[in-house]
């Protein structure tokens, strides 16, 4: 089993990741019993509101920073003059987009409140996280450097020293001051992973020297332009839709059942961390180095070959073990959970097949197809959630949650059905 591993890269990467994602995991799920204990339903549901909205504005000044740096890192990495041309090209831009961003929070930080809380009086956390947003996206700018060296290891480790202390921040800042302690604890942790990332930039000196003097290069804005453009969509359109949906449940139902279904979402991200990480950190790279159709179908094999079973036998194992995982995880309070999480795992399942083709997508720059799912996988997810929701109060969603996925696999399977049907494939560039 263990040499097994060793010859696959992916598994090996996912392996090694592993490590990182037992300590997140763990330390996950104290937190989340922490919450559900000191904040109930209705702490949940303003959490994760918040946590959707920090994670937007990170996702609008990063603007696909990873993708795209990954990419023209592979393409130029055997020659340094031009790479550091690239580092001094992402590091202005992105650092000018997240000042505006950040300066633009705080100027709309009681208007932001209002729509996340229903009140002003949360505008405090928000203010602080526009203040931070700039040093966030440096982190985020450190992290894709160490990304398209496949420095792993050194991403471990810096992951679980991250979340140690994250995790002790938030159980303290919770425990002591409730609810605007867990908010302030989202901003807080962020600037430890700053801090965190930072000493370990200064001792890996060596792999962020460039001169920031350099001009910015109109060719390399191009290539973060397309990037940007699928990033932008991504940025706003899957919090915001995650956003609308709470409201409704909570405008139709209660805070609480909004709660519930957050607490779900909450489960789901135990297990999906694993992957979605590991995928990040060998997916992404190993794509972005493939030049024909024919590499891309048996990276694809493997995938669904090694990686697909696995999840599987994953999201088994978690449905039969889903009354000891809740009951530790969670209080009495949060018992419906137990009754609802098939719709979530099935849609997570789906979700983690698309993704096979979906990155894809993404480090080709195909702009029009990347639009045309993320646009279809949302607002089927919203429209069918505003029907369901009327129906079956929050459980509706995560059937919406299932449904939309199910719509997003079937229509990526079409958009690379010339893959399947076409035996033969010339060693020519990759139009996927």
């Amino acid at each position: 089993m263990l040499k097994f591993i060793k010859q696959n890269a992916l598994l090996k990467v996912v392996s090694l990741n592993s490590i990182s994602v037992a300590v997140s995991f763990v330390l996950g799920i104290i937190a989340t019993k922490i919450v559900s204990v000191y904040l109930g339903t209705s702490g949940m549901a303003l959490l994760g509101s918040f946590r959707n909205f920090t994670g937007m504005m990170k996702s609008l000044a990063t603007l696909g920073i990873n993708n795209s740096f990954i990419k023209l890192f592979v393409e130029n990495k055997e020659d340094k003059k031009e790479l550091g041309v690239i580092y001094a090209t992402f590091f202005w831009f992105f650092l000018l987009v997240s000042t505006v961003l950040g300066l633009l929070i705080l100027l709309f930080a009681n208007n932001i409140s209002e729509f996340l809380f229903f009140t002003n009086s949360f505008a405090y956390p928000i203010r602080f996280f526009g203040l931070l947003l700039p040093l966030i996206v440096i982190n985020t700018f450190w992290m894709a450097i160490y990304n398209a060296l496949e420095k792993y290891k050194k991403i471990v480790v810096l992951q679980i020293i991250s979340n140690v202390l994250i995790f002790g921040f938030t159980a303290f800042l919770i425990i002591n001051n409730a609810i605007n302690g867990g908010l302030l604890a989202v901003v807080l942790g962020e600037l430890l992973m700053v801090i965190v990332t930072f000493v370990f930039v200064l001792k890996d000196k060596s792999y962020f020297q460039f001169n920031l003097q350099k001009v910015l290069k109109k060719k390399y804005l191009n290539v973060i332009k397309k990037f940007s453009s699928m990033a932008l969509l991504s940025a706003i359109i899957a919090p915001v839709t995650l956003m609308l949906i709470r409201n409704f449940i909570i405008e139709t139902h209660s805070i609480q059942e909004a709660g519930i279904w957050d607490a779900t979402n909450k489960f789901s991200s135990f297990y999906m961390l694993v992957f979605s990480s590991g995928l990040s950190l060998y997916y992404m790279p190993k794509l972005a180095s493939l030049t024909t159709d024919a590499a891309f179908k048996m990276e694809l094999k493997s995938y669904f070959k090694v990686f697909v079973p696995l999840f599987l036998t994953v999201l088994v194992a978690v449905f039969l073990l889903k009354g000891i995982i809740l009951n530790i995880a969670f209080t009495a309070a949060f018992s419906k959970v137990n009754e609802v999480l098939i719709w979530q795992l099935l849609g997570d399942f789906l979700r983690v097949m698309t993704l096979a083709f979906g990155y894809q997508i993404v480090v080709k720059a195909s702009i029009k197809k990347y639009f045309i799912l993320e646009i279809v996988f949302n607002a089927s997810y919203l429209l069918l959630s505003f029907y369901l929701v009327s129906l079956f109060s929050f459980e509706g969603a995560l059937q919406a949650y299932f449904c939309a996925n199910l719509i997003s696999f079937i229509l990526i399977l079409w958009m690379f059905r010339e893959l399947f049907l076409n035996p033969k494939f010339p060693n020519t560039d990759s139009q996927y």
